[in-house]
Formats: structure tokens, sequence, C-alpha cells
């Protein structure tokens, strides 16, 4: 199955199972940002690439707040998650966790890397 081919609020749902494994919080502003985040990457991975002046404006316009609060949100998000989460699940998507006392992945890095295994994990479908 194409990712095209996918309904959206399948995509929302297998998207959010995947960020509860890893640990992202659902109270942070950042967890609802970065889930538009990975589905837009998701859709386009070009978007990626221009996060700051793509994708960060157009999830602000969606919220009605600034593109800078979106950033620092996500940013939020993924600490926290990089913190608290499942490490395993951070292995098997990143080959490496905090316990390996790497830093923790940037938010364009972190977008990227959910993304294109969701993406994977439905073409495999």
């Amino acid at each position: 199955m194409d990712i095209a081919e996918m309904n959206d609020i399948d995509l929302e749902i297998y998207t959010t199972e995947v960020m509860l494994d890893i640990g992202v919080p659902a109270h942070l502003k950042g967890y609802y940002y970065l889930r538009d985040a990975i589905m837009m990457a998701e859709k386009d991975a070009e978007v990626v690439t221009s996060i700051t002046k793509l994708m960060y404006p157009v999830i602000a316009k969606r919220y009605k707040t600034t593109d800078q609060k979106v950033e620092r949100a996500i940013r939020n998000a993924v600490e926290i998650s990089w913190s608290r989460g499942n490490t395993q699940t951070f292995s098997r998507l990143f080959g490496y966790s905090l316990q390996d006392g790497r830093p923790r992945p940037t938010n364009s890095e972190y977008i990227a890397r959910v993304a294109d295994k969701i993406r994977l994990d439905i073409k495999a479908r």
C-alpha cells in the first residue's frame, strides 16, 4: 500500500501510535505540532529540508501561533520523549538512544526518521 492511498484518519491513528510508543507525552502542545509535522513529512519528504521556511509556518497558521512557538514546542516534545521515552524503540528507530550517551536528534532528524519509519511500515502492509 502507498501512503497516498491511506485515508487521513488511519494515517493519523498510526502516527499517534508510533509517537506514543516512542514516549511523546500527549499533554504537550508540541505533541500536536509534532504529529502534524510528521504527517506532512510522510506525505512529502522534501518538506523536511525546509522545516523553518515551510513546515513551521504551516503548522503555526493552523494553530494560530508563531513559527518560533511551534519550533520550541516541538523541540520540548522531542527532548522529553528522548529523556523519558522507550530507549529500545529509540535504538531501533535511530540506531542509538540516550543510554549510548549521544545527544538527542534535532527536530528535523526526529521528524524525518519517524515519518520514514511510518512510510516504510505502510508500504510493507
